[in-house]
């Protein structure tokens, strides 16, 4: 085989890559598995509900966080549990200021082997539910750096309560601000998308299972059924695991659903590359379940799906072959209207799309970030707690 011909093999490769993304996988990168459904229930009908927050050193936005929750227009019961899992600037504190009778700061216990410090303190959350809101048929698991607007507490009991959803998770709208955020926030929420696909979790036929942790509407019937977090208490990407354990437990598969809203809004600020790095390359080699050989296929295939095309397109004064340059050109033209409907999403311009093969570089950079830390015994860390 001459290098010509190799050239001409990827690019195939890449274009048939493609071809399946945008007509086989789901259609995932529509994007539009949006939270329609409007508050509808009547009066009497809305469930009592109780949300869990661990909270580990988040005075910068627990506050914020807190009032989002406790202003919340919902016409049922609403408790809100902050978990304050040992912080030292005060976390609880400023939950406890807010002065509500419907906020309960938690003390997290010490944590014990073979737990992840976050599903922990969830853990502890769950627990003191069973006292202070024994009859809360849901419940909302958030984040401390997750803000909620007014109604949407409504509009997810709502979908969970008519369509008899085991859990309703919403994948938050992530700081996209800079040149960083622009560059790498759709890019994840698109490859996130990907890896696992909205249209599919929603399939209640289909056996992917998936959630976004920053919002988990979930029935305290199902959660109890599987044993509450505990069967997924070493995962990092707990998420995930949460919503593939509540889909398809033994014995009997439930709905889940998956999707997005614009009123519920991560304040993380994500204009500093430093801090995109730490959020992925914690869990990266997770994804991977710590091999090195997926991580090889990995890098492998991201180069093949993001770089081999636009590569081939725009060296054909190099290589000289117009079979190459025009299967490079289509399999970018391609992936330029998969990420068109993300970057809309996030009201960025279409001309972000010619550069996602950079955003693709960046995280194959990250994963391998991931892969080194793991190999050093850093591993996965939350809020100053690193797992080997």
């Amino acid at each position: 085989m001459t290098f010509l011909d190799f050239i001409i093999l990827v690019t195939g490769l890449s274009c048939a890559i493609w071809i399946y993304l945008l007509v086989f996988h789901h259609r995932f990168w529509l994007s539009n598995q949006v939270l329609k459904t409007s508050a509808t229930l009547r009066d009497g009908e809305w469930p009592d509900v109780v949300v869990i927050i661990p909270a580990r050193n988040e005075a910068e936005t627990i506050e914020v966080v807190a009032k989002s929750h406790l202003e919340n227009e919902y016409q049922g019961k609403l408790d809100l549990i902050v978990v304050d899992d040992q912080s030292s600037d005060g976390t609880g504190d400023l939950v406890r200021a807010l002065g509500s009778n419907r906020a309960h700061v938690i003390a997290g216990k010490d944590l014990p082997n073979g737990w992840s410090g976050k599903l922990w303190a969830v853990n502890n959350g769950l627990v003191a539910a069973k006292e202070i809101a024994p009859k809360a048929s849901y419940v909302l698991l958030s984040d401390a750096d997750i803000e909620h607007a007014p109604g949407t507490l409504s509009k997810l009991v709502s979908k969970a309560v008519q369509e008899e959803q085991a859990m309703v998770s919403i994948m938050a709208m992530l700081d996209a601000r800079g040149f960083w955020g622009g560059l790498l926030m759709p890019a994840f929420i698109f490859f996130f998308q990907k890896l696992y696909p909205f249209p599919a979790i929603n399939n209640p036929a289909s056996t992917i299972g998936g959630a976004a942790g920053g919002c988990m509407l979930i029935e305290r019937k199902a959660l109890d059924e599987i044993g509450g977090v505990e069967p997924i208490k070493g995962d990092l990407i707990d998420d995930c695991a949460l919503g593939k354990a509540l889909k398809d437990p033994k014995g009997a598969k439930r709905s889940i659903w998956l999707g997005f809203d614009d009123g519920i809004v991560s304040l993380r600020d994500n204009r500093d590359l430093h801090t995109i790095w730490k959020m992925v390359a914690r869990t990266a080699f997770t994804q991977l379940q710590f091999s090195s050989l997926l991580m090889v296929g990995a890098v492998i295939g991201m180069a093949l799906t993001y770089l081999v095309a636009p590569i081939a397109f725009l060296t054909l004064s190099l290589h000289g072959s117009i079979l190459a340059s025009t299967l490079g050109a289509l399999a970018y033209l391609g992936m330029t209207l998969a990420y068109t409907p993300t970057l809309r999403r996030y009201k960025k311009s279409p001309l972000w799309a010619l550069i996602l093969p950079l955003s693709a570089i960046v995280y194959m950079m990250m994963t391998i970030s991931s892969a080194l830390n793991h190999w050093r015994g850093r591993g996965g860390a939350w809020k100053g707690r690193t797992y080997s």
